[in-house]
């Protein structure tokens, strides 16, 4: 009997709702299940191949399909749905696109999980880990901001996108020699730049728009403005972003959870040359956690040293 691939794949994905898997993963599940149909889909094709290579170039041939079968795939079956980035995912979902961010960020309590089920993961533990990947691959010192710590002195909504989840200084003179690093110092020229961080869980297509221009409001301030999502889902939502960023030029890094270093600046971010001082005073006289960001900077400036310790995220 012939292997219809996209039905395979899809009684696969609705098997087993909300999990996701690679290409490869679903490649290899259906080459084992399906052996016979999968070398005879083999011979059709026009490959050449040794003996020796002949797993291997099945496997492939699997996972090439599935990949050139998926915007079909999904515009004809809706709930399958797939993430962005590397790898990409695939998964079944009854959930909309709203419902699947509500999802994300009210995370279940862990007593009513089933066993083996994933605990949810919540936002604030998205921030260490993208502390983690900042200073580890870009060499960026990050400090968090918690909005709570805000006096509130303008009311209900004041303060609403005004604070950014995590900010970042970039030490452009780590490697300059020590003379030129004191010249620099006293002509008063630009020793860093400023970094701003919005992070969510999930971005799809029901919130892009919102959480970008909530990036856009409370990155204002900063040499460079950044949207971080440990899941971005579907083409259409990535689509979405760098148009939007083209005309905003903010940026945008998916976090790899599992493994930080691997996550992805999928965007990068336009420098604003100059930092806006004055909303930066706005902030760090209404924010306690913005204000010690602030000393550390002058503290910076005025040694020339930066303290990792005075940079932990937790």
């Amino acid at each position: 009997m012939a292997l219809n691939l996209a039905k395979t794949v899809i009684n696969f994905l609705a098997q087993k709702p909300e999990e996701k898997f690679t290409a490869r993963q679903i490649a290899e599940w259906i080459v084992e299940t399906y052996p016979a149909e999968c070398h005879e889909k083999q011979k059709r094709s026009k490959a050449i191949v040794t003996p020796l290579e002949t797993q291997a170039a099945l496997l492939q041939q699997i996972i090439a399909e599935i990949g050139s079968q998926r915007p079909r795939l999904q515009k004809k079956y809706p709930r399958i749905k797939t993430t962005e980035g590397r790898p990409r995912k695939y998964y079944f979902t009854e959930k909309s696109d709203a419902d699947e961010v509500a999802s994300a960020e009210i995370p279940e309590c862990p007593d009513s999980l089933t066993p083996g089920k994933e605990v949810s993961i919540k936002e604030s533990d998205l921030y260490p880990l993208l502390s983690e990947f900042l200073w580890s691959e870009l060499g960026i010192y990050s400090k968090r901001i918690d909005e709570k710590r805000s006096s509130n002195a303008r009311g209900p909504g004041g303060n609403k996108w005004l604070y950014p989840d995590l900010v970042g200084m970039e030490d452009l003179s780590a490697d300059w020699n020590r003379e030129i690093r004191d010249c620099v110092q006293q002509y008063a020229d630009k020793k860093t730049t400023l970094w701003s961080f919005e992070v969510k869980i999930l971005i799809n297509r029901s919130n892009v728009r919102e959480v970008f221009f909530q990036t856009v409001s409370n990155s204002s301030w900063a040499n460079f403005g950044y949207l971080v999502a440990s899941e971005i889902e579907g083409a259409e939502t990535l689509k979405e972003l760098r148009m939007l960023s083209s005309l905003h030029g903010i940026g945008f890094i998916r976090l790899d959870v599992n493994n930080p270093s691997e996550s992805q600046v999928m965007i990068p971010a336009n420098e604003r040359v100059e930092v806006d001082w004055h909303t930066a005073n706005r902030l760090a006289t209404e924010n306690k956690d913005f204000m010690a960001y602030i000393q550390l900077i002058r503290q910076f400036y005025q040694t020339g040293d930066v303290r990792s310790a005075d940079w932990k995220v937790s």
